[in-house]
């Protein structure tokens, strides 16, 4: 089979090559999966770079964080799962090869839709429905504020907030994406603005001087405190990413007058305070709706296995010059 080898740390396009191996065998309570999509996410790029946090097993390695496919061999002890099933391999399978050898315990099964959508599911998925409902009680006609609506998870967490009756503030940058995220079920969209006392201004305008108890902040650096600013006294901001490449920067007055909370989210953490059977039913609901379409994400683009080093490089983009999630397609 063909797969990707993370041989080293750096540039992804230099430390990450494509090899043939030979097809793996299933083990006793394991399956092989022809893996129809895999998704890239910042995470794999920041273990090709050898990031701070995320440096950590032996190289080298399958990467690949998820992906869908459909089972083509089933080891001893199978019951679960048959040849042509569908599945998700459980979180970090190493999904960037044509074939991927997983064990049962975890693995999820997965519906017929569109593979691209569906090998998102596991991690922007999972990451919405914590920062929803991990943090603060919202209950129907409550709001919640955040700066990454144009996001994978940004806008997974408009819909499922919109479905609950929680209403969302979402601050964009790019006016071209309004529109789709109204689509969505935004209930309000302000336009950004460096100046921290006119964004607040704008989101009070926007959203009717509602109470803003959750702030949530995939950004980081400045635009953190601009978020704190816009929140109700007393209010927490959930940060889950630094796209900026900076530290959270908050003021003083922002925690001192007002009360505002800060914390960091991890999805991990997030996942380990519910059930193995929770998880699977917040799975199956979301995968649910991303086949019938009602969780959609935004494709940058599709690559096949040969052409990964073009989908690192276009991975690594922000705004306009990608504008959604890149996705690889090992069987092309």
């Amino acid at each position: 089979m063909k797969a990707l080898h993370q041989v080293a740390y750096g540039d992804p396009a230099e430390v990450v090559k494509l090899v043939d191996l030979p097809d793996p065998e299933p083990g006793p309570g394991e399956v092989v999966v022809r893996m129809e999509a895999a998704a890239v996410h910042l995470a794999d790029i920041k273990r090709f770079t050898g990031e701070r946090g995320f440096v950590g097993g032996n190289l080298p390695r399958i990467p690949g964080y998820e992906g869908v496919g459909r089972i083509v061999k089933t080891g001893t002890g199978v019951n679960e799962f048959k040849t042509g099933d569908r599945v998700f391999p459980w979180w970090g399978a190493g999904t960037f090869a044509e074939l991927v050898r997983a064990p049962v315990e975890k693995m999820l099964p997965a519906p017929e839709g569109d593979a691209v959508q569906l090998s998102l599911m596991l991690v922007n998925g999972m990451t919405s429905v914590i920062l929803l409902e991990d943090f603060v009680p919202l209950g129907k006609g409550d709001w919640l504020i955040q700066n990454g609506a144009n996001s994978n998870c940004g806008r997974y967490l408009i819909k499922l907030a919109a479905e609950q009756g929680v209403k969302t503030c979402n601050i964009i940058r790019r006016p071209e994406v309004a529109d789709t995220l109204k689509g969505l079920g935004a209930a309000a969209i302000v336009f950004d603005s460096e100046d921290e006392g006119e964004l607040a201004k704008r989101v009070k305008d926007a959203t009717g001087g509602a109470e803003l108890k959750l702030g949530i902040d995939m950004i980081a650096g400045p635009a953190s405190n601009r978020l704190a600013h816009c929140l109700s006294p007393g209010g927490l901001l959930v940060n889950y990413g630094y796209m900026s490449g900076k530290p959270i920067e908050i003021h003083f007055n922002e925690l001192f007058q007002k009360d505002i909370k800060v914390v960091g989210m991890s999805t991990g953490r997030g996942m380990a305070k519910r059930s193995m059977d929770e998880i699977r039913r917040i799975y199956d609901k979301l995968a649910t709706m991303i086949a019938h379409g009602d969780l959609n994400a935004a494709i940058a683009g599709t690559y096949t296995l040969d052409r990964a080093a073009d989908a690192f490089r276009q991975a690594v983009m922000t705004g306009s010059d990608r504008d959604g999630k890149v996705i690889l397609l090992p069987n092309g």
